[in-house]
């Protein structure tokens, strides 16, 4: 009796740890703003939410302004909640 074999012989089998546990975070809610360099070039931003929240603009000051409203909507969220553990980090 020795070590297990793998599928040729003599190969031993790895055991790897399952690469789908995590620390139970999950995304809920993206923000996405494209700033193209240029000021010539309208910026855009949208905002999402598992929970159905969606909005986008169009426009330094509407991303502006959604930037902030993104921001609330993850305060008043019902899936991410007043008080989650690792906001003070994000």
């Amino acid at each position: 009796m020795g070590e297990p074999k793998g599928v040729a012989e003599g190969v031993p089998t790895a055991v790897r740890p399952d690469p789908h546990t995590g620390d139970g975070r999950r995304p809920v809610a993206w923000l996405h703003i494209v700033a193209p360099p240029s000021w010539s070039v309208t910026p855009s931003a949208r905002s999402w939410c598992t929970c159905g929240y969606e909005r986008q603009a169009l426009g330094r000051a509407a991303v502006l302004q959604l930037v902030a409203a993104h921001n609330e909507h993850r305060t008043a969220c019902p899936l991410l909640g007043p008080t989650t553990e690792g906001r003070a980090a994000a």
